[in-house]
């Protein structure tokens, strides 16, 4: 086989793997909590770490309420602060309406994010956020286990983070119902959100 076919053949192989890739993000985003549960049972691998106030928090405190889980970074310029202040938005929107919604904002830096700096940045947003961040190898296990891409960019004290941006939803027995994606339609999320939770 020459070295163009070997080219080729890897190239085709990519696109394929893209393809199917994008085509699952496209389901899982459209499918929507009123479709029901996506996943077999909770979502995710089991997982150990710390929220803000220090207390320890596993999968197990991810049952119970409808979820969105979000994983970002405190030195995260735009997507991070912006779709946590969504979130918080339609948390409150939820609330005043009956409908429960844990937010949960888990750090893809556990190097720089410790849990007093995740409680002041989370606190700008709303008191009902839920900060997590633990041991480096903790959260990149937890990462691996959502299928959460993350890769340090540059060196020093000034490198960023790149990091999926989307929201997962879970229902109340852990089960992922959906996803919002980075800048979706507001009237698309809430519609999501409020079929999430019963409203």
């Amino acid at each position: 086989m020459s070295t163009t076919t070997m080219i080729r053949t890897g190239l085709w192989a990519m696109a394929a793997l893209i393809a199917g890739i994008l085509a699952a993000v496209f389901y899982i985003g459209s499918a929507g909590p009123g479709a029901g549960p996506i996943s077999e049972g909770p979502y995710g691998s089991s997982f150990q770490l710390i929220d803000q106030n220090g207390a320890q928090f596993t999968e197990a405190d991810l049952r119970g309420t409808p979820a969105a889980v979000f994983f970002g970074f405190v030195h995260c310029p735009d997507v991070c602060p912006t779709t946590l202040y969504e979130l918080a938005s339609y948390q409150k929107e939820l609330a005043a309406s009956g409908g429960p919604l844990q937010v949960v904002f888990v750090t893809v830096d556990p190097e720089r994010d410790t849990p007093a700096i995740m409680k002041d940045y989370v606190s700008g947003f709303s008191a009902d956020v839920t900060a997590l961040t633990g041991s480096p190898e903790n959260v990149a296990a937890m990462l691996k286990g959502w299928g959460v891409y993350s890769r340090k960019v540059g060196e020093g004290e000034d490198y960023t983070m790149d990091h999926t941006a989307t929201t997962f939803l879970l229902d109340a027995d852990g089960a992922l119902a959906g996803t919002l994606a980075y800048g979706e339609n507001a009237e698309t999320a809430k519609a999501k959100l409020e079929r999430l939770t019963g409203v």
